[in-house]
């Protein structure tokens, strides 16, 4: 506590000291105590006060410069004065005042700390994909106090689209002295172990477990599955075994066997946002039919809107764009008596898409033509104000039709505005795959669903309302690259 009580300019205090005495580690990393604080803050002006009246006694002697302590400096230039220290300093300054436990949380010294003292790990922090076969995943590695942490996010429990994501630590980075640091590899029921981080380039890095009996359980594979299924599913093996079996069977040794060995991620990006957006991109928990509920990112491209697939199934991959809707052609659906006919919804999407069809025909003569120098270029339209449109639309009554399966019947029961879309179909092992005409409805501005129309499905969406950090694109060309990136991954 020398250091602290330096710091602090209060010299030797006997007060830090006894402040510290008295509390237990837990209570000392809050550091939230500010009646303390308060006394700390009056025994510095007190003392300041005495040496005031101390030198004006002293007519004949030139009055002393004032006194001034960190706690009287701006917090912008504390960030630049810790954020100098040893990392094994940091937790000691913590515990001195509530001024300095808050403005340590300032991610800038987090970030340059990771710059400086764990260079080779600057590159870390932020969203990222991991090659997990065709199931993909979404990985948010951040730094939280003395370590680096990777949460592995996860969708709800099936069917809950709108309950909150779960996530659960992969590995860490215990951030020592200087230059030093330890990774270990969260992944199991018994702990943190030793594990292994190599970063491959700024965009892509590995982890590896080095103590894999760590992930193996008492009870073998067989509670190994069981405990999985409870975790991932929240449902027992007997509720399950004749609906998902096969599928759970691959899915679980495809998981472990990925987690035994050295699995690679690679860097994604929050879509960016634009005012004239139908709503907030982002990402979004989605249900499909009995592969469950999968984790998706929509996004704005002019004319066009996309829903890639963040998590995937054995029929369609991770980073496959599993839903293309087109802004210029919306659909108005029927009064709720004839919605409830599937023939006549039926009948509306597919004028829709020969309209689609036919504007398509007519661009690619006019390119044609204006290639062979005979008539003008033909007119791109570009979408209107869809966004502020959206917010202003009355909502209308939404019922599904009849015939049309959902996995969850708690869908709202209003929506703002339809269009036609595309969804992705596919045999087993991304076989065959064709895209199908179907109906994007908008129902608010964290909840959308898809109408597969060839399956008799729907589709509902609804925002991850987690907040990621270091995640945006550093531009709209960077953020369309990494589209491509992960979809050639699967293609």
């Amino acid at each position: 506590m020398a250091v602290c009580a330096r710091l602090c300019g209060v010299g030797p205090s006997r007060g830090c000291r006894r402040r510290q005495q008295r509390r237990d580690p837990a209570e000392t990393a809050a550091a939230d105590s500010e009646p303390d604080t308060d006394l700390e803050e009056e025994r510095i002006e007190a003392g300041a006060a005495e040496l005031g009246s101390e030198w004006s006694g002293r007519s004949s002697s030139p009055s002393p410069p004032p006194r001034c302590s960190l706690l009287e400096l701006p917090p912008e230039l504390l960030v630049e004065i810790f954020a100098s220290l040893p990392g094994t300093d940091l937790p000691s300054l913590a515990q001195v005042c509530t001024k300095f436990c808050r403005i340590l949380h300032n991610d800038t010294i987090w970030r340059r700390r990771c710059r400086e003292v764990l260079h080779r790990y600057r590159h870390i922090l932020g969203l990222w994909q991991p090659d997990i076969g065709p199931y993909g995943g979404l990985l948010n590695v951040v730094v939280d106090g003395l370590f680096i942490i990777g949460w592995m996010y996860l969708p709800p429990h099936d069917p809950h689209v709108d309950d909150p994501m779960r996530f659960k630590p992969l590995f860490r980075i215990h951030l020592m002295e200087r230059k030093s640091a330890t990774v270990e590899c969260m992944y199991g029921h018994r702990g943190p172990h030793n594990g292994h981080i190599q970063i491959v380039k700024k965009d892509e890095f590995s982890t590896k477990c080095n103590q894999t009996e760590h992930h193996r359980m008492s009870g073998g594979r067989q509670e190994e599955f069981r405990t999985w299924l409870r975790e991932e599913w929240g449902r027992t093996l007997e509720d399950i075994f004749h609906e998902h079996m096969q599928e759970l069977i691959l899915m679980k040794f495809i998981y472990t066997s990925q987690y035994d060995n050295c699995l690679t991620y690679r860097r994604i990006y929050l879509p960016p946002s634009h005012p004239d957006d139908l709503i907030r991109p982002g990402l979004f928990k989605g249900t499909y039919g009995s592969h469950g509920l999968e984790i998706v990112m929509l996004s704005f491209h002019g004319k066009h809107a996309r829903v890639t697939k963040i998590t995937g199934d054995p029929n369609i991959p991770a980073g496959q764009q599993t839903v293309e809707i087109d802004l210029m052609h919306r659909i108005q659906l029927p009064n709720v008596e004839n919605l409830c006919n599937f023939n006549e919804l039926s009948r509306i999407v597919l004028e829709a898409q020969e309209q689609v069809r036919q504007e398509q025909q007519q661009q690619q003569e006019g390119r044609t033509e204006d290639s062979e120098g005979s008539g003008p270029p033909t007119e791109v339209r570009e979408p209107g104000n869809e966004g502020a449109a959206a917010l202003k639309e009355e909502p209308v009554q939404f019922v599904l039709p009849v015939g049309v399966s959902s996995r969850n019947e708690n869908y709202p029961r209003t929506c703002r505005m339809c269009f036609y879309g595309t969804g992705l179909i596919a045999g087993h092992g991304f076989t065959s795959p064709e895209r199908t005409p179907g109906v994007f409805i908008l129902f608010d501005e964290d909840r959308f669903g898809f109408i597969w129309l060839e399956l008799k499905s729907f589709s509902l969406y609804s925002r991850v309302q987690a907040t990621f950090r270091n995640a945006d694109a550093p531009s709209p060309q960077a953020f369309e690259e990494m589209l491509k990136n992960i979809q050639s991954l699967t293609s």
